[in-house]
């Protein structure tokens, strides 16, 4: 009994052990995320990371403007909330030396109403809310132009703002509003262009609730996006692996219902 006694301990021992070792020698990284599909998918994403020795702290934001801020100062390794067209933006007007290194997901950007079932429906001189910052506020634009409500200039860009606009013949009032904030305003305004992050955090459905939305092709597939100094890091090859993986790709597939589509 004493031997067999032994014996087990010194399994458990050696198991311990292992474990230990490989915790200790595990990689740790934070990564910025904002509330909802992105926190979401990025839980998935530490799962699989922790098979190569990467282990994920997850910080979780609740606007469009600190990730950069922190990831810039050095509080983050890693975020994942962002297009291209918001981080170039981002790099033009703060100076900060980020890069993408994988593309993530795309949220198609909708449009919803709780007053009216359609966008035929808005009358003259309705109230419309769009993202105050330029990229995302281009881009409910460009969405309400695609819907012909109104039309932009033809040099606007991805960047157009309510100065760009030429022709609105149901004089539309363009309200800017914070991002994260649209979806709370939404009871007082006629119509609100929400990124879909946001929507399905306030418990909107894309598919269902919006009464118009982007088409899935487009350059706002969000993004991974890291200092630029560390690109050639270990970890961040592990990073875009796990993210890039069959199991996370499966995991937005099963759970978004097409809502959010993998981007790779």
């Amino acid at each position: 009994m004493q031997r067999r006694w032994m014996l087990k301990f010194a399994v458990a021992l050696g198991a311990a052990t292992l474990f230990a070792s490989v915790h200790a020698g595990a990689e740790t990284i934070k990564v910025g995320v904002t509330g909802g599909p992105h926190a979401q998918v990025m839980e998935e994403v530490k799962k699989v990371a922790a098979k190569s020795g990467l282990d994920i702290k997850i910080v979780e934001f609740s606007d469009y403007v600190q990730p950069n801020a922190a990831l810039a100062a050095g509080d983050l390794d890693a975020n994942s909330y962002q297009h291209e067209p918001y981080l170039e933006a981002q790099v033009k007007d703060r100076g900060y030396k980020l890069i993408r290194v994988a593309d993530t997901v795309t949220f198609p950007m909708g449009i919803y109403s709780k007053r009216v079932k359609s966008l035929a429906a808005l009358k003259p001189g309705a109230s419309v809310a769009i993202p105050n910052d330029p990229t995302n506020g281009g881009r409910a634009l460009l969405l309400l132009q695609k819907q012909g409500l109104l039309k932009l200039r033809a040099d606007a860009g991805l960047k157009a703002t309510p100065l760009d606009i030429v022709d609105n013949p149901r004089k539309l009032k363009i309200v800017e509003l914070d991002a994260a904030q649209i979806p709370r305003s939404l009871g007082d305004v006629d119509a609100a262009a929400i990124n879909t992050n946001y929507a399905m955090e306030a418990g909107l459905n894309p598919k269902s609730d919006a009464i118009a939305i982007e088409g899935p092709n487009g350059p706002y597939a969000n993004i991974l996006a890291i200092r630029e100094a560390d690109k050639n890091k270990p970890w961040v090859a592990k990073l875009v692996a796990a993210y890039h993986s069959p199991e996370v790709k499966r995991f937005i597939e099963q759970k978004f219902g097409g809502a959010v589509i993998a981007a790779w």
